[in-house]
Parts: C-alpha cells; sequence; structure tokens
C-alpha cells in the first residue's frame, strides 16, 4: 500500500504566534481557548495549553516536552480518547508516556469554522469517521518539528529524523526535543502536503496501549457530571409530567417553600416543575412533598396491549409500507418452494439507563450563558443552550466533561440541558447544577424502539433457501428524531443488517429477498439506543436463520456458509469463532452452542454461545466467543473491552430489558424492575481481533448485536424451544 498524500491548505492550518507570560512559548496544532477551563471543588484550573502559541487544531506541545492532543469526540467508557490520541501520536513521532488530552469547546469549533470538525461521538464513529484528518494534524506537526530543527542546523530537512519527541540528525547525531524548537516551529508555514505512515510502518496505532483515564477514573481525580462543583452553586431536582404528551397543571410551592435549604420552586417549560436547593438531596426531598396536578393529555390511557395491537396489525398490512431490500421475486419463489417456515419475534422498548443519570449544570446571565455538561454531542449541546438561553450564539459555550455511559442517550437528546438552562435563567448569576433522579430518568427516556417481525422462508427439495420475506413492523427513529433522515418517506435506519450494501448490509445472499418495513410510530418517544436497530434486526435474522437450517436438516454454521460465497469478510469471521469454539464437537455435559454473524457499523462480527438450560429454566451463558473484522484495529485492548461491555449490555437487554406502558407512561422506576446482568451471570468472553485491513469499522454497537441472536441459538439447541420474545428470562422459566 502506498502512502496517502494530504493537501494541506493555509486556512486549515492558521498560524499565529504568541507570548504568554509565565508559560513560556511552545508549538501547537490547537487554537487558543480562553473559556475552557473547568471548576473542581470550587477551584477554577486553566488547561494545560492556555495562552501557548498555536498552528492548527490538534496539539500542543509545551517546553517541557507534554504533549497535549486535543480531542473533540466525546470518552463515555468506549476509550475513543486514548484511540484518537494514538491516531494523531502515531504521525506526530512523540512520546506517549508525556502526553495528556483536552476537550476543546463547541463554541471556538463554531467560531474557528468547524476546524475541529464533528463533535458527535455516536454510531461507532469516533475513530472511523476522524481517524484520517486527526492523523494529518499529527504528521503536519511532525513535518514542522524537523523543518524548525533543519533550520536551526542548517542542514537538510531531509537528514532529519523524529521519533519519540527526539529530532536527530542522522549524518552528525545531533538531538534536539521538540519542546526545544517549539518557538521556531510555531512561526514556520505549514507544507501544503505531507504523508501519511503506510500501517506497515505503524508503532504505536494497533499496538495494546493502556488507557489513558484508566489512573484517574481508578483514583478518583476523574470528574463527572455529577462530580461537577462551582463557586455558589445551587442543585436541582426535576419532575415532569409522567404521561408522554402530558403537562404540568399546577404547583403549591407555599407547601415547601420552608424546608431546609430550599431556594426557589420554578416552573421548567410547559410540563415540568423542579426545586432548587443548596443540596440535591435538599431539592429532592422537597419535590417529593411538592403538591402538584397533572395534565395527563391525549395518552393517558395508553397500554403495551394497545401498542401491541398497533404493531400485529402492521404485520399484514399494506398500508405505510417501505421496502429496504427486493431482489428476485419472493412471492413466486415462496409459492413454489417446498417447504416454507414463517415465525413471528418481537423486540420491546428498552431505556439507555446509563449510570449516571442526566444532568448539566448552568450559569446564566444577560450577557453570558454557559453550561457544564457530559454530552455525546457537544455543538447539539450548545445550540440546546442558546435556544434556551434567548442569547446569541456567541454569547455561549458548552464545556464538554466525561460521560458516566451514554449509548445514544446524551446524543441526539438534550432535554436535561434545555432544562437546566431553563431553571438558571431564574435564577440569573447563580451556577445550578441539575441532576434527575433515577425514577425520572427512567420515565422520560428516548427509549430503544419497539418493533415486531415476521419472516417467511422457503427451502427447495434439497434445503437450499431460494426465497425470505421479512417484514419489520413497528416505530422509526428518524420519523420523530430527525425527518429530515427519511427518503421519501422511509426511514434507513430501520433496516440495519438489511441493506444490499453499505455499512449494514446483509451477511447473505439470497436469490429472491423482499425486505419490508410497516412503519408504525406509537406516541412514545425513541431514540438511538447503542447498537440501534441491527439489535432485533440481527435476532430476527441470525436465529431465522436458525429455523431455516433445522427445518431443511442441516447444520446451521454450513447453511450459513451456503449463502455466504459474495461474503468473504462476514464468512471469515464465522469461520474463525467456528474453529476456535469447536463446532461439530461435543461442548461439555449439557452445554449447547448458538451462533451468529453481522455486518454492522462498517465492521464484521461473529459469536458463538455456549449455554446450559437446568430442567427449572435456568440459564446459564458459560462462555462466547467472538470475532471482529473492523478493517484497523486502533488497541486490540480496547477492542477486547468494548466487545465484553457490549455483551453485558446487549445480554441484560436479552435477559431483561422491556419497559412497558401504563396509562401513558412507563412502568419501569429503577434497576428494581429494569435489571442489568449480575457478575455471576456474566459469561467467559473470548475476543479474536482480526483486522483484515484497508477499511475503518466500528467497535462500540457491532459487537453488541451478535450476543443476543447467539444465545437465543443456542437456548434451541439445549431445549428444544424456540423463544421469539424479548426479553426471555421469565419465558424460560415458565418453560
Amino acid at each position: 500500500m502506498k502512502n496517502d498524500t494530504l493537501n494541506v491548505s493555509r486556512r486549515e492550518f492558521l498560524i499565529t504566534s504568541t507570548r504568554a507570560a509565565g508559560l513560556g512559548v511552545g508549538f501547537s496544532l490547537g487554537l487558543y481557548l480562553p473559556m475552557s477551563t473547568t471548576a473542581v471543588a470550587g477551584e477554577w484550573d486553566e488547561l494545560p495549553s492556555e495562552g501557548l502559541p498555536e498552528i492548527g487544531a490538534w496539539v500542543v506541545i509545551q517546553p517541557d516536552d507534554t504533549v497535549i492532543i486535543r480531542i473533540a469526540r466525546s470518552e463515555m467508557g468506549q476509550g475513543t480518547l486514548t484511540g484518537l490520541a494514538q491516531l494523531v501520536a502515531e504521525e506526530l513521532e512523540c512520546d506517549w508516556d508525556k502526553i495528556i488530552t483536552e476537550y476543546p469547546t463547541p463554541g471556538e469549533n463554531r467560531a474557528r469554522d468547524r476546524i475541529w470538525g464533528s463533535f458527535s461521538t455516536g454510531g461507532s464513529r469516533g475513530i472511523r469517521d476522524s481517524h484520517r484528518y486527526v492523523r494529518k494534524g499529527g504528521a503536519v506537526a511532525r513535518e514542522m518539528l524537523l523543518q524548525a530543527a533543519a533550520d536551526r542546523w542548517d542542514v537538510p530537512k531531509g537528514e532529519c529524523r523524529a521519533a519519540n519527541s527526539v529530532i536527530t540528525h542522522q549524518p552528525s547525531g545531533r538531538t534536539v526535543t521538540y519542546g526545544q524548537v517549539a518557538e521556531a516551529a510555531s512561526e514556520l508555514i505549514p507544507p501544503q502536503h505531507v504523508e501519511l505512515k503506510d500501517p506497515d510502518e505503524w508503532q504505536i496505532i494497533g499496538k495494546p496501549i493502556p488507557r489513558l483515564d484508566t489512573d484517574d477514573k481508578l483514583n478518583g481525580k476523574q470528574i463527572f457530571g455529577t462530580d461537577l462543583q462551582l463557586p455558589g452553586m445551587l442543585n436541582a431536582a426535576i419532575k415532569a409530567c409522567p404521561t408522554f404528551g402530558g403537562r404540568l397543571k399546577s404547583f403549591d410551592e407555599k407547601k415547601v417553600t420552608g424546608m431546609p435549604g430550599v431556594r426557589k420552586v420554578v416552573r421548567v417549560g410547559e410540563d415540568a416543575v423542579a426545586v432548587v436547593a443548596d443540596t440535591w438531596w435538599q431539592a429532592n426531598q422537597a419535590l417529593d412533598a411538592l403538591p402538584i396536578t397533572w395534565d395527563h393529555g391525549p395518552n393517558a390511557k395508553l397500554d403495551s396491549a394497545a401498542i401491541d395491537q398497533m404493531l400485529e396489525e402492521g404485520l399484514s398490512s399494506d398500508k405505510e409500507v417501505f421496502v429496504g431490500n427486493k431482489a428476485g421475486d419472493v412471492n413466486r419463489a415462496l409459492k413454489g418452494a417446498a417447504k416454507t417456515v414463517e415465525a413471528t419475534y418481537r423486540y420491546p422498548y428498552q431505556n439507555h439507563a446509563t449510570m449516571e443519570p442526566m444532568n448539566a449544570t448552568a450559569l446564566w446571565s444577560k450577557d453570558k450563558c454557559e453550561v457544564w455538561c457530559p454530552t455525546q454531542n457537544g455543538e447539539a449541546a450548545l445550540k440546546a443552550a442558546v435556544d434556551a438561553s434567548g442569547l446569541p450564539v456567541d454569547k455561549c459555550e458548552v464545556y464538554k466533561i466525561h460521560l458516566g455511559g451514554g449509548f445514544g442517550r446524551r446524543g441526539a437528546f438534550h432535554d436535561f440541558v434545555t432544562q437546566a438552562v431553563n431553571i438558571a435563567k431564574q435564577l440569573p448569576g447563580s451556577p445550578v447544577k441539575l441532576l434527575w433522579s433515577r425514577e425520572e430518568d427512567m420515565a422520560h427516556g428516548h427509549y430503544h424502539p419497539i418493533t415486531h417481525c415476521k419472516l417467511v422462508g422457503g427451502l427447495d427439495e434439497a434445503g437450499n433457501l431460494t426465497g425470505l420475506n421479512v417484514r419489520i413492523s413497528g416505530q422509526s427513529i428518524l420519523a420523530t428524531v430527525m425527518p429530515d433522515g427519511l427518503q421519501d418517506g422511509m426511514d434507513p435506519v430501520t433496516f440495519q443488517g438489511f441493506h444490499a450494501e453499505g455499512d449494514h448490509a446483509i451477511s447473505y445472499t439470497v436469490p429472491n429477498l423482499l425486505v419490508e418495513h410497516a412503519m408504525r410510530n406509537p406516541p412514545v418517544p425513541p431514540g438511538f439506543w447503542r447498537g440501534v436497530n441491527i439489535n432485533q434486526n440481527a435476532i430476527y435474522m441470525e436465529c431465522f436463520l436458525d429455523e431455516l437450517a433445522h427445518a431443511a436438516g442441516k447444520d446451521p454454521l454450513e447453511f450459513r456458509r451456503s449463502l455466504m460465497a459474495d461474503q468473504p469478510k462476514s464468512r471469515a469471521v464465522l469461520d474463525v469463532v467456528a474453529e476456535k469454539v469447536g463446532w461439530g464437537k461435543p461442548a461439555g455435559d449439557g452445554v449447547h452452542r448458538g451462533l451468529a454473524v453481522v455486518k454492522t457499523f462498517g465492521s464484521y462480527v461473529a459469536a458463538c454461545a455456549e449455554v446450559s438450560v437446568d430442567d427449572k429454566g435456568k440459564l446459564k451463558i458459560h462462555r462466547i466467543v467472538a470475532a471482529t473484522d473492523p478493517g484497523h484495529a486502533v488497541n486490540p485492548q480496547q477492542i477486547e473491552a468494548q466487545v465484553e461491555g457490549s455483551f453485558v449490555y446487549g445480554l441484560s437487554a436479552l435477559l431483561y430489558g422491556e419497559c412497558t406502558i401504563k396509562d401513558g407512561g412507563v412502568e419501569q422506576t429503577n434497576f428494581h424492575d429494569f435489571p442489568s446482568l449480575l457478575m455471576d451471570e456474566m459469561p467467559e468472553v473470548e475476543t479474536i481481533v482480526m483486522p483484515s485491513g484497508g477499511f475503518w469499522g466500528g467497535i462500540g454497537e457491532p459487537t453488541i448485536a451478535v450476543a443476543a441472536p447467539a444465545v437465543l441459538n443456542a437456548i434451541f439447541a439445549a431445549t428444544g424451544k424456540r423463544i421469539r420474545r424479548v426479553p426471555i428470562t421469565q419465558q424460560l422459566a415458565a418453560s
């Protein structure tokens, strides 16, 4: 593979040179951020790059050789911060042991014509959508440092080499550190062309380097939104109408204004009321005691039975049906089949249930609005702040904080930011931290969309699949969240894992195929939930393929392989998993296996689960072996951690994850009735990372999709019974 050559315009790398008293002068690819500060325990701390001379956007090099890498994407436990730093450091040729990171702000990004690109972190895009331009930032810095050293020695730049933050003049052996030439480098014009390394030359990318944020999380230094403290800060607790579409009618603040610590009771928008107090506990206690009258609105009688009925109608209706993938003549193939198989699967609403509930801290005055919050999209958070503040955008700023979980909830939706600003406007000059209770978080999510799916497959006399009809009935996320994303009324996201091509393509070649979506949108707000629609679509496809294999009298592995002649990468991850577990050989006394494979978010993933089910229906998931081909693997250790973590999330959803609707609202209130997988339920996970190169796939979301169908198929192997509705725990016990 040839080196990538990139053109770099002067606009991309604006040259400035400034000297900050007391800080010395260094060289940076970044921009001065006068408002980019954090406040912890009442003390304001400047960022390390504050006041240094800057060029471009990404790296600051201090005189002591400390390298500060700016990360536009959000860190929420997935390791993006470390992975992006590896990409920059690889091209920069810096000393990894002297790296620290910081977040630029969305306000500065806007003011500088979005020089950092997208601030959105979701869809497993943190690295795969930004790897090229962040590597470019490191490469430009490297070349300018080399030129500064060459000028210092009056030698050709080609005689100089950079490694580990040291530049060496090869003929003479002279050396200089990055910090020593930083000032001179800052005065140079950036090169118009830079070369990126071949993957074969990578020394940092592809290595299992420990995460940069681990120490601070272990020693308690890491600050999350719930930890944030500002001078004079007040705390707010909030309740919104528990019915979807309902409103706040009235409240009697006189009943709580004399309670300890209470400062104010305020209306928040059309549907909520908040209590502001010295501490959050005082605010929440007063809120619980506050007499509130709700207008429950038009959905007060809505329940899960009515929603199920709506979706069942869509399985056979001709109204509002969209075609996502079509090949051949399905009707003809099914009519001519020697055997047809039919099944209906169902997937429920599920809450993101991040460990850290929604929160934001806002400080508002007539001249400025500032927000500190954990967010997956700093620019979207800034827009929410601007809209709520009533101030122009150049008077508003958002400071990102590490997230205590995101999973999509803190990406497209910033209702918590809107609420925080609305509350702060009613207490001008005082910072107010809004923190949702767990109960509020459960009642006012943007839930994993509910869908049902009817599948019909046709087999010929030899047991070959000749036709497949997939009818999904259920909610469209885009129709509610971002209608502009619809394509002639169709939601393409609904068809993840069923597309003919692209990042979410079907893993099989079926001669006659029809995949449809009957759009049915109940008045429950849907959202992007880790993995989005591939979670249920993988269950629908992979479990039904198992049904077809057994109906054909064929081995599930071989049945899949027979449909993958045109899918070599999908077949490769499936074959590796099967070989690793010893498919076809006994798994152990009472232990049974199940397979699953998907292509999604640009990566190829397969899994095999080993389970047992006792005579009382108790499930034990012993082991899951998973193979992932993401093209390029930036940090294999982080990939392994992502796979393990995604299986916790996916298996929790499979076993327990269901939000049911009663009287227009969600019935579940906390982790006692919306539980997560326990430690003793977690299977052994063996991760095989097998990057084939040539593309950049995602990690955080692809792997979640294979856990549930692999386990479901293993359960059938163990019991001979198909479970077609999620969650499964009660159904197992009943069987």
